[in-house]
C-alpha cells in the first residue's frame, strides 16, 4: 500500500469513529485530521469536504456489500444449497462487527438525509444479484416466481428482518450459529412459497 493510500485509509477510519461519536452535523474535519494523525491539508487533499468524505465512507460500505456478492450462480448446486450459499453472502457481512458498526453509523445519517440514502442505494448491486440468481433458478425450473425482483426483495427481507435490523438497533452482532439458523429457516420459508412444483 502506498503512503497516500495508507493516509487515505487512516482518514476514513478516523472519520468513521468521528461520525459514530458525533453524527454528521457534529463531526469536525479538524478532529478527523487529529484522529488520523495527518495534517488538515492532507485530509482536504483526499476529500474536499465533509460531505465528500462521508460519501467516501458510503462507498466503502457499498464496496464491501458488492464484493461479498461477487459470485456466479452455480447450476450444479441443489436449489436449497444454492440459496443458503446466497444467504451466507449477506450473512457473512451481518456477523462482521466492523461492517455492522459502519452500517449503523451510515444508517443513522441516511435516516436524517434522504439524499444520502438515495446515494447509498445507488451504489449497491445486492438486490440485482439476488434477482439474477433467482432468475437463473427459474430458467432451470428449480423455482417458480412471476417476478424475480419481488422474490429477491422477499428473500432479503426474511434475512434482514431477523439478522440485521434488530441487531443494528440493539448495537449487537449475531453469532454464526444464530445466523446459520436464520439463513436456513429463511431459505425453507422462501422455498415453501417459490419452489417449483413437481409435475
Amino acid at each position: 500500500m502506498s503512503v497516500s493510500d495508507q493516509k487515505k485509509k487512516q482518514i476514513i477510519e478516523a472519520a468513521i469513529a468521528e461520525f459514530q461519536e458525533r453524527g454528521f452535523a457534529g463531526a469536525s474535519m479538524d478532529r478527523i485530521s487529529d484522529r488520523a494523525q495527518v495534517s488538515k491539508r492532507t485530509v482536504y487533499n483526499h476529500f474536499e469536504s465533509k460531505e465528500v468524505l462521508f460519501k467516501g465512507i458510503n462507498q466503502c460500505l457499498a464496496d464491501q456489500i458488492n464484493s461479498a456478492l461477487e459470485m456466479p450462480y452455480d447450476p450444479e448446486l441443489p436449489i436449497r444449497e444454492a440459496l443458503i450459499r446466497l444467504g451466507w453472502a449477506e450473512g457473512e457481512l451481518m456477523i462482521n462487527p466492523c461492517f455492522m458498526s459502519l452500517a449503523r453509523m451510515i444508517m443513522s445519517e441516511t435516516i436524517r438525509d434522504p439524499e444520502l440514502a438515495a446515494d447509498m442505494n445507488s451504489r449497491m448491486t445486492k438486490l440485482s444479484v439476488f434477482a439474477e440468481h433467482i432468475q437463473e433458478a427459474i430458467k432451470e425450473g428449480k423455482l417458480s416466481a412471476d417476478d424475480p425482483s419481488v422474490a429477491a426483495e422477499q428473500f432479503l427481507g426474511l434475512l434482514k428482518s431477523r439478522a440485521f435490523y434488530p441487531n443494528i438497533y440493539a448495537s449487537r452482532v449475531p453469532e454464526r450459529p444464530e445466523m446459520e439458523k436464520i439463513i436456513e429457516e429463511s431459505v425453507d420459508m422462501f422455498l415453501a412459497r417459490y419452489a417449483a412444483k413437481a409435475v
